[in-house]
């Protein structure tokens, strides 16, 4: 008796089973769907790898933005799908279905990715898709809070590097609330370092300029300092005997000018403070208001002070540190400035640069301060030229002010920590400005909303 041949098979060879000669082979469909089954397997393997490492990257993203401290759920979500979508590479043709889970104590980001993928030779076999999956979940032990905020809502560069410029974040984040496209700018052969970059808009640069590349589009973070409070402002202090004061005020210059070694006492320098020449300055533990002047040290003054705040009163204040000046400053530990190294009066009018005092009234060659590539409102300026400025332990909040780096030589290197809230941080030249997370080498507190606990993050899949 003959077996039947129907189907995929046909006649092709003989084959002696029991008297019986069978005559059968394989079809060409079933060869090509054989063949292009292996196809189809080795194309949903790379495609899951790749799934797979989109989805880690989304989990680390969030795990990182769960560190910060003003972070919500819906921001670490946010950054999660966004880092996932952006990696996967989803093609057009293709729907990429997202569960992202954030536990109500906030210590671990899972996410779940499943994609239907359509097979080139599985309809020949009956199955023309195929769905692949993968999830990840990372936990976060301990948290890291920001060490850096700039708060424009929507300028570009309100967070701006250029030419050989540096920031030295470690172990903490770096944060932009300025919903511009290009709210974070890098330019020539700057970089900003840290654990974690996040820009509420976008960024401009080349990714060499970023370590990590920024996440974009992450929520605005309030102003976590906004309800600390001011300082007194007292009574204008007047200058020791051995203080030299200038014959003759010319318009805007500071009312205080000092050019030889003094110690100082804390109260309210009315017209402000300038400390020239080769005076040696020590400052006694207090805080030092700059009312309605700036806060100038040029030529080669040093200006030393432990335990010390600076709160800047009136549009006529900010600060000039000049390049050969040598600064030390640890912010207090107890007290209304308790933490904070430097704060400002949050309004501001029409505000004065003190560099073109300086430049205008002194005789000095201080370049111009570069303008801002844009800017909301009006700021205060607080520059830092000085080569020589490794100690600077504490808090810089200046919600309405714009602090100028443009050092060659690195800044608060040398500090446990420095944690900076303004409106706009803008460095050039050669600066390295070291913000960095040491809170554990110093009694000053770090205040509440920035700094201090460093995290890790555990991933598992």
């Amino acid at each position: 008796m003959r077996a039947a041949v129907s189907g995929h098979l046909k006649p092709l060879r003989g084959d002696r089973r029991g008297g019986v000669t069978v005559i059968f082979a394989l079809s060409a469909t079933v060869l090509v769907g054989f063949v292009g089954g292996g196809i189809d397997y080795a194309r949903l393997n790379a495609r899951r790898s790749q799934l797979q490492n989109a989805v880690d990257a989304g989990v680390l993203a969030g795990g990182n933005a769960l560190k910060l401290a003003a972070s919500s759920t819906d921001s670490v979500r946010g950054v999660t799908e966004q880092t996932i979508r952006d990696a996967a590479k989803i093609p057009p043709d293709r729907t990429l279905n997202l569960s992202i889970e954030v536990p109500a104590e906030r210590t671990s980001v899972f996410a779940r990715a499943e994609e239907t993928v359509k097979l080139a030779f599985g309809g020949l076999i009956g199955l023309g898709t195929q769905t692949i999956a993968a999830q990840a979940r990372v936990n976060v032990v301990g948290r890291m809070r920001l060490c850096m905020l700039t708060l424009d809502p929507s300028a570009m560069g309100a967070f701006n590097l250029q030419k050989n410029a540096q920031v030295t974040a470690n172990a903490c984040s770096l944060y932009a609330n300025s919903a511009n496209v290009s709210g974070m700018v890098g330019g020539d052969n700057a970089i900003a370092r840290a654990d974690t970059i996040c820009s509420a808009g976008g960024y401009l640069g080349l990714r060499a300029n970023f370590a990590p590349p920024p996440q974009t589009g992450c929520p605005v973070i309030e102003d976590p300092l906004k309800d600390r409070p001011a300082p007194t402002v007292g009574d204008c202090v007047t200058l020791p005997a051995s203080a030299k004061k200038p014959p003759k005020q010319k318009p805007n210059t500071p009312t205080n000018e000092i050019d030889q070694s003094v110690t100082l006492e804390p109260g309210t320098y009315c017209g402000g403070l300038h400390i020239t020449k080769d005076a040696v300055v020590m400052l006694r533990g207090g805080t030092y208001v700059m009312q309605d002047g700036p806060l100038i040290v040029d030529k080669n003054a040093t200006m030393k002070g432990t335990d010390v705040a600076f709160y800047f009163k009136g549009d006529k204040s900010g600060l000039v540190f000049d390049k050969k000046t040598t600064i030390s400053l640890t912010a207090p530990t107890t007290g209304t400035m308790a933490g904070l190294l430097m704060m400002e009066e949050r309004a501001v009018g029409t505000p004065l640069d003190p560099t073109d005092v300086v430049e205008v009234d002194y005789g000095d060659t201080i370049a111009p301060t570069p303008p801002p590539l844009a800017q909301s409102k009006a700021m205060r300026t607080y520059r830092i030229i000085s080569d020589n400025a490794r100690t600077m332990l504490g808090t810089i909040y200046l919600p309405s002010g714009r602090l100028v780096i443009d050092a060659k030589r690195p800044v608060a290197d040398q500090s446990a920590y420095t944690v900076v809230v303004a409106q706009q941080v803008n460095l050039y030249e050669g600066p390295n400005l070291y913000l960095n997370a040491n809170y554990d080498q110093t009694s000053v507190p770090v205040p509440k909303g920035v700094g201090p606990i460093s995290g890790k993050l555990l991933l598992t899949q």
